[in-house]
């Protein structure tokens, strides 16, 4: 899994480029939480849930159906994150989408269980370039250094272009809609 706070660049960068009219900070803040909400899952270590399990690491909580979940919560809160019920639903939806495809890229675990409750198979990309995340007890270490020079090169780097690209647009009168 790439850390937590890569999980969170993405929705971060899409929100920033997009502006505050376009995604307003509530609303950009929920997807960055629903970036992060998937991993969560770590904790049915402790309770004796194997990570191979439907309930285990990266199992239901790194799919598809799960972020679609995450998104109606979004679009029943629209009042709240001061966005319209269908940019809410999207925003949170694809920002919580983007945890398991970022773990699919990763070249460690089990894959992510995608598809879940349709089919309990676990799958990763066939490019595999992002180094796997260290549980946080070895996350302060060379391997740890390792893990977030490839978050900047593969995730990081390419989130802020995207967002500069963005706000280019925006700035020339090509606003990108995201209603």
């Amino acid at each position: 899994m790439p850390t937590i706070i890569t999980h969170a660049i993405v929705p971060l960068a899409i929100g920033l480029g997009l502006g505050r009219k376009a995604v307003p900070p509530r609303l950009l803040l929920a997807g960055m939480a629903a970036a992060v909400l998937p991993d969560l899952d770590v904790v049915a270590f402790k309770f004796g849930i194997a990570y191979a399990d439907a309930l285990g690491h990266r199992g239901f909580s790194h799919s598809l159906a799960f972020a679609s979940f995450l998104g109606l919560l979004a679009a029943c809160l629209r009042r709240w994150l001061r966005a319209s019920r269908w940019l809410s639903f999207a925003f949170v939806a694809a920002a919580a989408a983007s945890h398991p495809l970022l773990d699919m890229l990763t070249n460690g675990g089990l894959g992510v269980a995608l598809w879940w409750p349709w089919s309990e198979q676990r799958f990763f990309a066939s490019w595999r370039m992002i180094e796997v995340s260290p549980f946080i007890h070895q996350f302060f270490s060379a391997r740890g250094a390792q893990v977030l020079l490839s978050e900047l090169r593969w995730v990081w780097l390419p989130a802020m272009a995207g967002s500069v690209v963005l706000v280019a647009m925006r700035r020339m009168g090509g606003r990108p809609t995201a209603h």
